[in-house]
């Protein structure tokens, strides 16, 4: 079996999450190959801008899943390990990078992603992952408000 690592992005703006629909139909999360020895969360922010458009910064770790297949092409199963980060979005601008293969994107509120989202480890890790993303803004709202306080 052929392991591969891989990263990848749980994309938030305000409370919508970024979903791509692939080559094959299916609801995904930005993701990709860790190549050439590269850090995950490059590869992660990086995928993230290649097949979305995004700017994005890391908030977090989100935690990590694993998939097999089998690869026709290699002729052998295939298991992706992926790391997963709670990204903040800068905008919502966004643009899906049609050129490999996807065919439509966007930020969508949670419950419509849910309902969207193809696999099932992707749908929890969404589901997690804004639990945590909500509870990131609101410490980050509440040290700013602290923050204001003290220059006033």
């Amino acid at each position: 079996m052929l392991f591969r690592n891989c990263a990848g992005g749980v994309v938030f703006y305000a409370n919508q999450v970024f979903i791509l629909k692939n080559e094959k139909n299916e609801w995904v999360l930005p993701k990709g190959i860790i190549r050439n020895k590269g850090l995950s969360r490059d590869v992660a922010l990086d995928r993230v801008k290649i097949e979305a458009g995004i700017d994005a910064e890391i908030l977090s770790t989100a935690g990590g899943t694993s998939y097999e297949f089998y690869s026709v092409t290699r002729k052998q199963p295939v298991c992706n390990q992926i790391t997963w980060y709670i990204m903040n979005a800068k905008t919502k601008k966004f643009e899906v990078n049609r050129g490999l293969g996807f065919k439509e994107g966007g930020f969508y509120t949670i419950d419509k992603a849910l309902e969207m989202i193809t696999y099932s480890q992707e749908k929890s890790l969404v589901n997690l992952s804004y639990k945590k993303y909500k509870k990131m803004m609101r410490q980050k709202a509440a040290a700013a408000m602290g923050a204001t306080e003290v220059v006033v």
